[in-house]
């Protein structure tokens, strides 16, 4: 259902988040989704469906973005 909009903004919110935060991008995706790769492979065009997105979100929302 993701048209690819969805992944663009969801990796834009990551990328504030890192920049704000400092975190490394795998340590994000690790605590984020359990995936040190998210970020990476998002990048690379892996699509981001509702459910992982909600995760992100949470973790973006309770981790002082």
């Amino acid at each position: 259902m993701d048209s690819g909009g969805t992944t663009v903004t969801i990796l834009m919110k990551i990328d504030r988040y890192l920049r704000q935060t400092g975190m490394p991008m795998t340590k994000f995706g690790r605590l984020a989704v359990g995936d040190p790769r998210l970020v990476h492979d998002l990048r690379r065009g892996r699509q981001a469906r509702e459910p992982m997105v909600a995760r992100i979100e949470a973790f973006i929302a309770s981790n002082g973005s």
